[in-house]
């Protein structure tokens, strides 16, 4: 069962709404107790990274979830929050995944935030069983994670090669939204609940 963490800072409608069309039972984590409840953790995340991470601080889940061994899954400001740093807010996050989180460079002609669907490459894994190759996913954000091939199981590209996704041990992490991404966003969740 999957069980999605209630710190304030994630859009959680939309996740349990697409959790609901694929019949994946879920419930949320408050508290550290409520970790237990669940084989797979989902870590959502919308708007700023340094005001979710203060709010992932006050919760005092930060410690337990690095120790988690099972699957977690970050999307979108969750993914930020597995990282080192983030440029927005100049803010220290987890540290799991030892790469950072950047502010898109509007010298490169782009439009910020990058909202919109966009192709990914992604690498033989199990997250993206069964996705095609370039399959378009849904994406809204103006920071982004750094490409680093270690850690990097999807690539997008908006004016320069960024990590779509990421994996560190049972760690992952995503900067589109699956649930807003139609049949292949659905497809990743249900890998999901099966690692």
């Amino acid at each position: 069962m999957i069980g999605i963490v209630n710190y304030g800072a994630g859009n959680i409608f939309s996740l349990t709404s697409a959790l609901d069309r694929l019949k994946l039972p879920y419930g949320m984590i408050n508290e550290e107790a409520d970790l237990d409840k669940y084989t797979h953790i989902v870590i959502p995340g919308v708007g700023h990274a340094g005001a979710a991470m203060k709010k992932l601080e006050q919760t005092g889940l930060v410690g337990p979830i690095k120790a988690l061994k099972k699957p977690v899954l970050g999307i979108c400001v969750g993914m930020q929050l597995l990282t080192a740093h983030s440029e927005e807010g100049d803010a220290d996050m987890m540290n799991i995944v030892p790469v950072r989180t950047k502010l898109f460079d509007k010298d490169q002609g782009i439009k910020i935030p990058h909202m919109g669907w966009n192709n990914i490459a992604h690498k033989n894994n199990l997250l993206f069983e069964g996705v095609e190759n370039l399959t378009q996913f849904y994406f809204v954000h103006s920071y982004f994670i750094e490409y680093n091939p270690t850690f990097d199981i999807a690539t997008a590209d908006y004016g320069m090669p960024f990590s779509a996704g990421v994996q560190k041990d049972n760690f992952y992490g995503v900067q589109f939204h699956p649930e807003k991404s139609g049949i292949a966003g659905e497809r990743l969740l249900k890998n999901f609940s099966n690692l």
